[in-house]
């Protein structure tokens, strides 16, 4: 949570909305995420409401709209307790289908259009990007330490402090590739190819290599960063991000 601005969130591992009022005052020119998507919205000439709202506006409009108290008696609350009671949780009145059982076979076709590769009863669905002889190996693309997002990438203090933008590679591959630390590798699949330094790290699978971001493209040496050899395509069955499914093959560059 934000403690700069008026927020609510729904945090994981627990069963509350949590609604509270800043409690500081911003520091210089710390903006919330609403006033930034706000004045990308105006600045694109939308006449969308939401817009136009402000943050406490927008959560109290969210939280009537979905049946709840409003911002102010939310925020005096503290939080509001979705649990359910112990019947419901623990599904002594059936599971959510018209028949109150549990249901081994879904039926697909109901949540997605695309269903084709989704097996009829609980199974591994072979959906992902595989490694193959033309691409060994698996890459994933997680945030570095301090680059929670792409907003911490603008800091200079934290760039500082991760360098640069490099690929992790397991000391077996790197032997079986005859590469050692600083050594520049091409990373590459049929979306594109991308420049790195190698840092030798143990701490993962042999065949994945990691590259931690979210690293904007002009610290690439050729100018391309890391999301040139990620997908776009919506994936299956309901599509989101493949950020860590992808393979790729190394070269020495």
């Amino acid at each position: 949570m934000f403690v700069e601005h008026e927020d609510f969130y729904r945090g994981g591992g627990h069963v509350y909305l949590q609604v509270h009022r800043a409690i500081i005052e911003p520091y210089e020119e710390c903006w919330s995420n609403s006033d930034v998507i706000n004045a990308l919205g105006q600045r694109l000439g939308s006449d969308h409401p939401a817009f136009s709202m402000s943050g406490v506006e927008l959560i109290d409009a969210s939280l009537k709209a979905s049946g709840l108290p409003g911002f102010e008696k939310a925020a005096d609350q503290r939080w509001i307790n979705f649990a359910k009671c112990f019947e419901d949780a623990h599904f002594l009145n059936g599971f959510g289908h018209p028949d109150g059982k549990f249901h081994f076979a879904a039926d697909w076709s109901a949540i997605s259009a695309d269903n084709d590769l989704l097996p009829r009863l609980p199974d591994h669905a072979a959906i992902t990007d595989e490694a193959s002889e033309a691409k060994p190996f698996r890459l994933i693309a997680p945030p570095a330490r301090r680059f929670l997002n792409t907003s911490f990438t603008e800091m200079p203090s934290s760039r500082v402090r991760e360098v640069g933008p490099e690929v992790l590679i397991h000391p077996d591959a790197c032997k079986r590739l005859g590469l050692s630390d600083g050594d520049r590798v091409r990373l590459g699949n049929d979306l594109g190819s991308v420049v790195l330094p190698v840092k030798i790290f143990d701490g993962l699978q042999r065949d994945v290599v990691v590259v931690e971001g979210i690293w904007p493209s002009e610290y690439f040496e050729e100018g391309l960063g890391i999301n040139v050899l990620i997908s776009a395509d919506r994936p299956q069955p309901l599509g989101g991000g493949v950020f860590h499914d992808t393979s790729v093959w190394v070269k020495a560059g």
